[in-house]
C-alpha cells in the first residue's frame, strides 16, 4: 500500500463580499510557513483554491472558475496603530501557478469587517447589541485605509436584509464602504500627469485613454474607438478570443505607460493589475439576468475586464476608479457621464447597475480624491476548516 501522507486541515471562512467570492482565514490559524509571505504560502492558496488547473473549472478546490471566485484573504489583528484590522488580499490565477499580490479587491473589501467580528478580532468593548460598528481596515496590498459600517442585531453580525445589489441574487444587510484616500500612495493619481491622453499600441492603434491609480490601477477607454456599444455582456467579448488577446495588448502597454511594470513581458506576471474597462454614454439594454436597465437610470455604461475576461458585473476597486475618475473633469469616465463636475454616478454593467460616489479637488496642480464611498454586502456561505494537501515547498 503506498504510503501517501494525509491532508492537512486549516481554519477557514467561505465568504460572498459585493459580486465576490473567497477563502478568508486568520493569519494566526495558517500553517506557520504560511504565516509570512513565500512560495509555501503561495502553494497552500494555490491549492486551496484549486489551481493551476487546466481545465478551468477548479474542480479539485474551492474556487469557482472565474475572477469573481478565485480569491483568497487574510486577515489579521492590525499593526498599524490607528486600525482595527490588517488586510491582505491573494487573487488567485485559474490556469497558471500564480498568485497576484499586488491589488485590493473592492468587493471583499466588504467581507472583511463582518469575518473579523465573527473571528473575534474585534475588541468586544468596541462591538454594540445593536446598531452599527465602524471597523477600521488597513489594506496591506495598496497600503490604504478602508472603513467598513458594519450592522449589528442582537450582539451578532447583521447579514440578512432587504438591501439589493446587482449581480448578486437574493438581497442582504448593506455595508457601507469608505475607500480613504483611493489614489496610489507611491505616485500622482494620474501617473502620466494627463487626465485623458492617447495610448499607442502596436497591431491596434492609437487609443484615446484615462490611465488612472485610484482603488485599483485601471485603464479606460472609450468604447466606440474599440468597435464597441458600451451595453455588451459577457460572451459578447469572452468568447472572442482575438478581443481578449486585444485587450490584454492593450493592458500591457497601458501598465508600461503608467510604470506599473518595466517590460511589456512582466505584464504576464501581473494579472490582477492594471484593470482595462470601456466607457460609452447611458444607453438601453437588457442585463444579464434579463432586467431591463433604461438609459434613463444611469449616468454612463462601464464593461471592465478582470484576469484577462469580462467581468460579470463590476469590480469594487474599478468601482472606486469609475467614481474617481468620473469626479475629476475631462477623463473619459467625467466625458462619457455628461462631463462638468461631478461627485456621483450610477453606472451601468452587466449585472445592473451601481452606484458610486468621490469628490476630487485640486490641490497644487494635481488632483486629489479625500475619499469613494460605495454600498455592498456580505455573507458567510461556510465556515470549519478547508482540507489540502501539504505544499512541498
Amino acid at each position: 500500500m503506498s504510503n501517501y501522507p494525509q491532508q492537512i486541515k486549516v481554519p477557514a471562512t467561505y465568504m460572498r463580499g459585493g459580486t465576490s467570492k473567497g477563502v478568508f482565514f486568520k493569519l494566526d490559524d495558517l500553517p506557520s510557513q504560511a504565516q509570512t509571505a513565500g512560495a509555501y504560502r503561495d502553494a497552500l492558496l494555490l491549492r486551496v483554491i484549486g489551481s493551476p488547473d487546466p481545465y478551468g473549472k477548479q474542480t479539485d478546490g474551492m474556487g469557482g472558475a472565474t475572477s469573481s471566485t478565485s480569491k483568497t484573504v487574510i486577515v489579521a489583528k492590525s499593526e498599524q496603530h490607528d486600525h482595527d484590522v490588517d488586510y491582505l488580499f491573494g487573487q488567485v490565477a485559474i490556469d497558471k501557478a500564480f498568485v497576484d499580490w499586488s491589488g485590493n479587491c473592492g468587493n471583499l473589501s466588504a467581507a472583511v469587517g463582518p469575518f473579523a467580528i465573527h473571528a473575534g478580532l474585534i475588541p468586544t468593548e468596541k462591538l454594540v447589541e445593536n446598531g452599527v460598528v465602524t471597523i477600521k481596515i488597513w489594506q496591506v496590498n495598496i497600503q490604504k485605509t478602508i472603513i467598513a459600517h458594519v450592522p449589528m442585531c442582537n450582539g451578532q453580525v447583521q447579514e440578512l436584509g432587504d438591501f439589493e445589489l446587482d449581480g448578486v441574487t437574493f438581497p442582504a444587510a448593506e455595508i457601507p464602504v469608505e475607500f480613504i484616500d483611493p489614489a496610489d500612495g507611491e505616485g500622482d493619481m494620474f501617473p502620466t500627469g494627463e487626465v485623458s491622453e492617447v495610448l499607442d499600441v502596436p497591431g491596434v492603434g492609437k487609443l484615446n485613454a484615462t490611465l488612472i491609480n485610484a482603488g485599483i490601477p485601471t485603464i479606460f477607454l472609450n468604447a466606440n474607438e474599440l468597435g464597441y456599444q458600451g451595453t455588451e455582456l459577457q460572451e459578447a467579448i469572452n468568447s472572442n478570443v482575438d478581443a481578449l488577446v486585444k485587450f490584454e495588448t492593450i493592458r500591457a502597454h497601458g501598465a508600461l505607460k503608467m510604470g506599473l511594470i518595466e517590460s511589456l513581458e512582466q505584464a504576464a506576471q501581473r494579472q490582477h493589475t492594471p484593470k482595462v474597462a470601456f466607457v460609452a454614454p447611458p444607453a438601453d439594454y437588457l442585463a444579464s439576468s434579463g432586467k431591463s436597465v433604461a438609459k434613463s437610470e444611469v449616468d454612463l455604461s462601464v464593461r471592465a475586464l478582470s484576469m484577462g475576461k469580462l467581468h460579470h458585473a463590476m469590480m469594487g476597486t474599478a468601482a472606486v476608479a469609475i467614481g474617481t475618475a468620473a469626479a475629476v473633469p475631462g477623463t473619459l469616465v467625467n466625458l462619457a457621464a455628461g462631463g462638468g463636475d461631478i461627485e456621483s454616478v450610477c453606472f451601468g454593467h452587466p449585472s445592473g447597475t451601481l452606484r458610486v460616489g468621490a469628490k476630487a479637488v485640486m490641490e497644487n496642480g494635481k488632483w486629489q480624491v479625500e475619499k469613494a464611498v460605495m454600498s455592498r454586502s456580505a455573507r458567510i456561505l461556510m465556515e470549519g476548516w478547508v482540507r489540502v494537501p501539504e505544499p512541498k515547498c
